[in-house]
């Protein structure tokens, strides 16, 4: 049975266009049983709506609690260049099953986004063929670190994306001289993949000849890490520059950026808080190979109580696929990267399920926060006036992951057979349900996301 009714009502009733009843819905001041009514795009009412209000669709959340719509601030969908192993439509689509209403998507394409033309290319893309709001990053880059204060202002740009490690070409910014340049052009908080590329090509050699996956996080090591961390930290205090470091994998990590909280905010993802070592290469091999590795549990454990102790800003899936065929070549030849932009949401209600967090604290994480630190403009918040973006969960609800509801062209995932409590039922975005009852719904229409102005206003991306 549907969870969408037509109501028609007395003409002296207030007019929406969607009116969600029965749900208890995560505000900004904490989870309340209320209505929420929706009309071109933005919550216009919140509380007890019933007998005054009336809409065009009537959605029953009865037993479910209502979401602001999930922020994806990292994937990695390999449009253009790389379609046979992901593209923006599949990508979109497995973000709005799994729950998600927008993405920010990475550069490392083929070509690189580097330039206006590439980022137009990549919106162009878009357009008619995304489920979910969307924004691209721009590659911070030798080539065009001079141009980045403009190019990070374009429409749709999410900001810019540094590789220290785990790239090539020109996408790959190893120097200290090419990293001053990039942090000295622009204002916007930029991310940055911190891994000490030197290290990682010294260090090559101890797998070289292995072929054994499990050594992954020992050529890929802490120290890697840590050094490119607390390199890439000094030299944005020197400049002036606010900072987004992705997915953090160490204890050591984080207990030096809780001391850098003033310019710095920080993101895990699930795998990391999910997976650890050995385990996880013992049971997957390749198919838990990621950059930054999954590490042991005592960093796992370490990822939790930053945060517990609030050091952590962000999750993201870095969804980042390959083939099933790309993954089985012997290692170190296969690439790192997983699906993640569908499972991010059902891990981390099943981690507030096993009372890891609580589910306010999981919104911060993946809608309040993600909106506060980039200065996305009407996202983040179930509140007056906002877009009109909801995850509606079950909380009870038990599911088995299963590489066949996996929408990405890859087509699997490392948690096939992962049993999880906690799914998403319903997505809405901007007041139009996308997937209803777990079930796709209409056709794409997916918007680049807007941003508030960095220039004119200094707070912008300030925790």
């Amino acid at each position: 049975m549907t969870s969408l009714d037509n109501t028609i009502a007395p003409p002296a009733y207030r007019h929406a266009e969607l009116l969600i009843r029965g749900g208890t819905v995560m505000t900004p001041g904490g989870a309340e049983r209320i209505d929420v009514a929706c009309s071109n795009g933005r919550i216009v009412a919140l509380g007890d709506l019933h007998g005054s209000w009336n809409a065009d669709t009537l959605l029953d959340a009865t037993g479910l609690h209502v979401l602001p719509g999930v922020i994806d601030s990292q994937v990695h969908f390999r449009e253009p260049g790389l379609v046979h192993k992901e593209n923006l439509e599949a990508g979109t689509r497995g973000a709005v099953l799994g729950g998600v209403t927008a993405i920010f998507e990475m550069p490392n394409t083929t070509p690189l986004t580097l330039t206006t033309a590439d980022l137009q290319a990549k919106l162009e893309a878009a357009a008619g063929r995304a489920w979910c709001d969307h924004a691209f990053y721009i590659g911070g880059s030798a080539i065009n670190a001079e141009q980045l204060a403009l190019l990070e202002q374009l429409p749709g740009c999410a900001g810019v994306k540094v590789f220290m490690g785990s790239s090539f070409g020109d996408l790959l910014a190893d120097e200290d001289t090419v990293l001053r340049k990039i942090l000295r052009h622009g204002k916007r908080r930029l991310a940055v993949h911190a891994e000490d590329e030197a290290r990682l090509r010294e260090r090559k050699a101890l797998v070289q000849t292995s072929g054994d996956v499990c050594q992954h996080p020992h050529w890929r090591d802490v120290q890697s890490a840590l050094q490119a961390t607390q390199r890439i930290v000094h030299l944005a205090a020197e400049t002036g520059r606010r900072l987004h470091v992705l997915h953090v994998t160490t204890a050591e990590e984080m207990a030096f950026l809780a001391m850098h909280k003033d310019r710095i905010t920080v993101e895990v993802t699930p795998h990391h808080l999910t997976m650890h070592a050995p385990d996880c290469y013992q049971r997957l091999g390749s198919l838990a190979q990621m950059n930054p590795p999954v590490r042991e549990k005592h960093h796992q454990e370490a990822l939790w109580q930053a945060i517990c102790e609030g050091v952590v800003d962000v999750i993201g899936s870095d969804h980042a696929p390959h083939t099933l065929a790309e993954k089985t070549r012997p290692y170190p030849e296969s690439p790192s990267g997983m699906t993640g932009v569908q499972t991010l949401l059902p891990l981390m209600l099943d981690h507030v399920n096993a009372g890891r967090l609580s589910l306010q604290r999981l919104v911060d994480l993946t809608s309040a926060g993600p909106a506060r630190i980039f200065g996305i403009a009407g996202k983040g918040r179930i509140a007056l006036g906002y877009d009109a973006d909801f995850s509606m969960v079950d909380l009870q609800a038990r599911r088995v992951i299963r590489n066949d509801w996996i929408a990405s062209v890859s087509g699997w995932t490392p948690y096939d057979g992962h049993a999880v409590t906690g799914w998403p039922i319903h997505t809405v975005l901007r007041g139009q349900p996308v997937v209803l009852d777990e079930q796709l719904l209409g056709k794409p229409a997916g918007k680049a996301i807007h941003f508030l102005d960095a220039h004119s206003d200094p707070n912008v991306g300030i925790d």
